[in-house]
């Protein structure tokens, strides 16, 4: 009985996170979940303005979910790869761009 209990938890969090996935406007705590992070510090990061959300009535915090794509996906990390390659099309160009 356990198991089966256990196993069902396990569909219905699935089930959950698919609707997430899903959906194009996240409430705090779906957006927390697809950020994987705590309530309270996606609220903070809301509270600093360092993150695209909006408050429709003011008091509410709604994201969209494109939007905490790009947030996730800014300040890239050059690769060691990349770097050695511009060094090369820099010295191969003579200093010139």
């Amino acid at each position: 009985m356990d198991n089966i209990l256990e196993r069902l938890n396990v569909i219905e969090r699935k089930l959950d996170e698919l609707a997430v996935a899903n959906k194009e406007v996240l409430n705090l705590k779906e957006a927390a979940r697809y950020l994987n992070m705590s309530c309270s510090h996606l609220y903070k990061l809301t509270s600093a303005k360092e993150i695209p959300h909006y408050k429709p009535r003011g008091k509410q915090v709604f994201f969209e979910r494109k939007e905490l794509d790009r947030w996730l996906l800014q300040n890239r990390q050059t690769t060691k790869a990349e770097i050695e390659q511009a060094a090369i099309d820099y010295v191969v160009k003579g200093g010139k761009r």
